[in-house]
């Protein structure tokens, strides 16, 4: 948009004009609380809200419970011991995937750790793994104890990346310069899609032809990024990914997760993985034979059952996404709402308001983290009078406020209205 402008009259037009504007409906958003007018739900990076058919789809699996029993397992369309795949197909589009390189399980930092298990292959000359030094404490809890579990030691094993001394955000070069560092010696690289305190994106495609440069493997935890960003997995050549699906994806809370790999390795059988039951072929499984035959797709790694509850409720979040268009579409809109917030942070509260997130589209998603610039404000107590005021956002010490104005259930007007939420805060709460 060429220009922007703090009249309030411009927010009404923006929603007028926006084509997602009917997919707001298809959710159920958190009653504001005591006291508040009304609530702006700009927490999604953490837990999506309810898609309306969710409760449909979940009630409907409880009702052929009671009324199938056992029969439901292969009964109806889908029955559940495929009730998974039903949302494979949806899942690959959001990932930019091929349909046999995606399958639905898990929770995250389980199928990490599995996906490890195939794609961290240690050897003494070539043992190190590098991650952020920042990164998620249960992607880091993950690398270092497969490191220990291989019989290496974090302290040489370990390496990690950190933005410059005085800076939040990555550096690409820097990212590549430590892949480059580490040369024969890494075995495996483990960065996020988007950094989830900064909602940095980084770039997938330059890190993985990095990795493989040195032989090393490439694997991306897109918690923050799958519904958020346009992903495209396969030709960024990336190894392999996993992410949960309860933040853009707002697939329930603790939904069900999945893994991402590359179509080269879907079929290599060199690869150790942990075998299980449902990672064997559908139309010999119940043969019960004790020999691994695996599913010729990303599904051999599934070691259980899915759950049809979770799933579920997947299927129901996918399918709004389907109905917006794909993840081009929300994009669109989601930069969109981005530049504006900036806009009227930059017009209405300079000096008192940045942003850790970068400036540029390209590298940012939905999520805008805010830092509360002067000291002699108390940034804990503009939090706590914003959520007291009906903004669902979370806080981040020292002095950060994470936003996401998400394009399939946020306004225009919402992300004008927070900004005079924020703008009254700020000036009530000196320290």
């Amino acid at each position: 948009m060429s220009e922007w402008s703090t009249d309030p009259a411009q927010a009404a037009e923006l929603d007028a004009a926006d084509p997602l504007a009917e997919m707001r409906n298809r959710f159920e958003l958190p009653p504001p609380p005591q006291g508040a007018a009304d609530s702006i739900y700009f927490v999604g990076n953490s837990l999506g809200p309810m898609p309306k058919k969710a409760r449909d789809y979940v009630v409907g699996e409880l009702d052929r419970w009671s009324t199938l029993g056992v029969k439901g397992h292969f009964t109806g369309d889908p029955g559940w011991a495929d009730y998974h795949r039903s949302v494979e197909d949806s899942m690959a589009r959001v990932l930019g995937a091929q349909p046999n390189e995606v399958t639905v399980m898990n929770a995250l930092s389980v199928n990490l750790h599995l996906l490890l298990v195939s794609f961290y292959r240690p050897t003494p000359d070539r043992h190190k793994i590098l991650i952020e030094e920042h990164a998620f404490p249960s992607d880091h809890f993950a690398v270092e104890s497969q490191i220990r579990q291989r019989g290496f030691d974090p302290a040489t094993s370990l390496v990690t990346v950190s933005p410059r001394d005085g800076e939040e955000l990555l550096h690409p070069e820097d990212i590549i310069h430590a892949i480059e560092s580490c040369g024969d010696e890494l075995a495996t690289v483990l960065l996020p899609g988007v950094q989830y305190y900064t909602g940095q994106v980084l770039p997938m495609a330059d890190i993985a032809a990095a990795g493989h440069r040195v032989g090393a493997t490439v694997g991306i935890d897109l918690a923050h990024a799958v519904g958020n960003i346009e992903l495209s997995m396969h030709d960024d050549d990336v190894d392999f990914a996993t992410w949960c699906s309860y933040k853009y994806l707002n697939a329930s809370p603790g939904g069900v997760s999945g893994i991402y790999v590359h179509e080269r390795h879907v079929n290599d059988q060199s690869l150790p993985k942990f075998l299980g039951w449902w990672g064997t072929r559908r139309d010999t499984r119940f043969e019960m034979v004790n020999e691994f035959d695996p599913i010729p797709t990303a599904e051999s790694w599934q070691i259980s059952n899915g759950t049809a509850l979770t799933n579920a409720a997947m299927r129901a979040s996918l399918e709004i996404v389907d109905e917006a268009g794909g993840i081009a579409a929300m994009r669109a809109k989601s930069e969109k709402q981005t530049a504006y917030l900036l806009y009227l942070l930059d017009e209405l509260l300079p000096g008192v308001v940045g942003t850790l997130t970068p400036r540029d589209p390209a590298q940012r998603g939905c999520q805008l983290s805010l830092e509360i610039l002067p000291e002699d404000i108390d940034g804990k107590a503009v939090f706590d009078a914003i959520e007291a005021a009906g903004v669902f956002c979370d806080w981040r010490y020292p002095n950060v406020i994470r936003v996401a104005p998400a394009p399939l259930f946020n306004t225009f007007g919402e992300i004008r209205r927070f900004v005079d939420i924020l703008f009254g805060a700020l000036a009530a709460n000196p320290a």
